[in-house]
């Protein structure tokens, strides 16, 4: 079973945020709590996503999320400089995308790291020229601001990590308008949904109403259902459960954690509810799941 590394052995629940710069050699199969942005400063190595091998190399750009497994690879004498940037979701408040106004432009964030996996490690980013530099700055910046403690570094680091990740998007979106061809209105349809779904996924565990969604996203509460549902085929609670539900599926073979403990850890403050949801959604109760009973099941039905 792959290692699972915790929040708690980089940061702090009241700064969910560590960065560092380093020689990156081969380490074994592990996954974690925490989001992880890398970008590869120099060298090349292999990328080992899970269980599939992906060549990585200067100016590489990706995303980790919460719960996947990863490792590297870096031939014997060869050498790979990457720096690691690991936060919670928790880390850009809501607040803050809000007044900035820049739901709209994080697509790197809300949208790359939960596309399927032949595209999403085929097509990252690769930065070289001024993209580089403006982006390994800002990196080096917030590790000198982390280093140093100085008086508002917290504040600092976090506009300097939403610059990033605008910047980063910005990118991202330059490189999609020269890959896909297809109508704009269609286009900018399919991105907000996308976004929509990457902000659940991203704040699974938080109390989310309709109503707040409609605010970060500048869309009605119809609207917001009307492009979910064209994308997804779903309404939004509905696509919010199964990403809570699969969450908790992970959990429950991942660790000992109670029945009760996994339904508030993924958001739900009723046990029973979360039970419900979860038959509906896996066929089984959270215990027979853990259990094994799923995969009994599945070869009865196949």
């Amino acid at each position: 079973m792959e290692r699972i590394v915790g929040s708690n052995a980089y940061m702090k629940d009241e700064f969910p945020f560590w960065i560092t710069r380093t020689v990156q050699t081969t380490i074994a199969e592990h996954g974690h709590e925490f989001i992880e942005l890398v970008y590869v400063v120099q060298g090349q190595g292999v990328h080992i996503f899970e269980g599939n091998h992906y060549n990585i190399h200067a100016g590489d750009v990706f995303i980790i999320n919460p719960g996947e497994t990863h490792a590297y690879s870096v031939e014997s004498g060869g050498q790979m400089e990457i720096v690691n940037c690991l936060f919670m979701p928790s880390f850009i408040p809501d607040a803050l995308l809000q007044e900035l106004e820049i739901t709209a432009s994080m697509d790197y964030f809300y949208v790359h790291p939960f596309l399927k996996q032949d595209v999403r490690f085929n097509h990252y980013l690769n930065l070289n020229g001024q993209e580089a530099s403006s982006v390994l700055a800002l990196l080096d910046n917030m590790i000198r601001e982390l280093s140093s403690r100085s008086s508002g570094h917290k504040t600092l680091i976090r506009l300097q990590m939403v610059e990033l990740l605008v910047l980063l998007s910005r990118y991202y979106a330059y490189m999609q308008s020269h890959r896909v061809q297809r109508s704009s209105r269609q286009s900018e349809r399919v991105m907000m949904a996308r976004r929509i779904s990457g902000y659940l996924e991203r704040h699974f565990d938080k109390k989310i109403t309709l109503q707040a969604l409609s605010g970060l996203f500048n869309v009605s509460t119809r609207q917001l259902n009307r492009l979910i549902r064209e994308e997804f085929g779903k309404s939004v609670f509905d696509l919010l459960h199964e990403i809570r539900i699969e969450r908790a599926k992970r959990i429950l073979l991942e660790s000992d954690e109670k029945v009760i403990c996994i339904a508030t850890i993924v958001g739900y403050d009723d046990p029973s509810f979360f039970s419900r949801l979860f038959v509906r959604y896996a066929g089984c109760s959270p215990r027979e799941y853990r259990n094994g009973s799923h995969i009994s099941r599945k070869e009865r039905s196949g």
